[in-house]
This record gives structure tokens, C-alpha cells and sequence, in this order.
């Protein structure tokens, strides 16, 4: 296993000029392929988020958000954290913390909370959300349009730190 290094890297706001790379970067970690017309209804909807982290001007992660205006049984309607990419040589160095972070403080701005849902053999998006406070709300092989392949997938949820409205 190799040390933690953060390593430099800025994350900003996607734009339509960044769809062809995210596809890049989504297609060379071997990830189900993001259509360019998806990525661009989520880059100009205005209840979604979707950020790259770049280094040298070169994009090497992306990550967006997602809106749900109703709950399907446990999934409550609101702002959930989409899938993290990041390109395999920089994997473990912190990209994914800084996609989370600024996604986090994106929702915040929003709602008193945030949501993700993860497949439980994804170890290492789980660990990233627990180390963020995420918690375990609920277990299921569906949350609204997610499905986990016929194994159960878990609900993790996040209060705003900022709100003085917390459960």
C-alpha cells in the first residue's frame, strides 16, 4: 500500500469545454462510460454540480452532484453526492478528498444535508465518506435510480456542520 502524499492539484468548476477529457479520464479508469450529452444536461443544470480536479492544466478526476425532488423509501429527496473518478495514477493521493470537500461546500450552500449512496464493495468510497462523517442510513439493492447488480447497496447521510438546524 502506498503512503498517503496529497499531491498538487486544483479543483474547479466543469464546463462544457471539459466534457471530451471527463470522458477520457471516466473511460481510462475502466468506469461505465459518461455520455457527452449527460455530462452536459449535468454541467447546465443549475441544481448540480460537477467539478474536475486538474493538475497542470491537465484533468486528472471529476465528480458531480445530484438533485432529488422527491424520496423513494429511505432515499429522502434532496442533494446527493454523485460518483468520484479519478485517473488510476493518482488514486490514493487525495484528488477524490478535494472533489468531496468542494461538492460538500457546494451542498451546503443548499441544503442541511447531504446524501450518497455506495456499493459495499467499494471500499475505498466508503472509507473517503466515512472519514468526511458520513453515516449509514439504510440498506437496499435501489435508491431512486441506483441499482447495485443484485447485491445490496448501502444509504449514507451527512448534516451540514453549519446549519443550527442538525437532527
Amino acid at each position: 500500500m502506498r503512503p498517503f502524499v496529497s499531491v498538487p492539484s486544483r479543483v474547479r468548476i466543469a464546463s462544457i469545454d471539459d466534457v471530451t477529457e471527463i470522458v477520457r479520464v471516466q473511460a481510462e479508469a475502466a468506469r461505465p462510460a459518461a455520455t457527452i450529452s449527460s455530462l452536459q444536461r449535468a454541467i447546465f443544470d443549475p441544481k448540480r454540480e460537477v467539478v474536475v480536479a486538474t493538475m497542470n492544466g491537465t484533468i486528472i478526476g471529476w465528480a458531480k452532484t445530484h438533485y432529488w425532488n422527491y424520496s423513494d423509501g429511505a432515499a429522502s429527496a434532496g442533494h446527493y453526492l454523485g460518483g468520484v473518478t479519478v485517473a488510476r495514477h493518482f488514486r490514493r493521493i487525495g484528488v477524490a478528498d478535494k472533489l468531496t470537500a468542494v461538492r460538500l461546500e457546494w451542498i451546503w450552500q443548499r441544503a442541511a444535508e447531504a446524501w450518497c449512496v455506495i456499493s459495499p464493495k467499494n471500499l475505498a468510497s466508503i472509507a473517503l465518506h466515512q472519514r468526511f462523517g458520513f453515516r449509514e442510513m439504510a440498506r437496499s439493492d435501489r435508491f431512486h435510480t441506483t441499482t447495485f447488480n443484485g447485491a445490496e447497496g448501502i444509504l449514507y447521510k451527512l448534516s451540514n456542520p453549519h446549519s443550527i438546524a442538525d437532527e
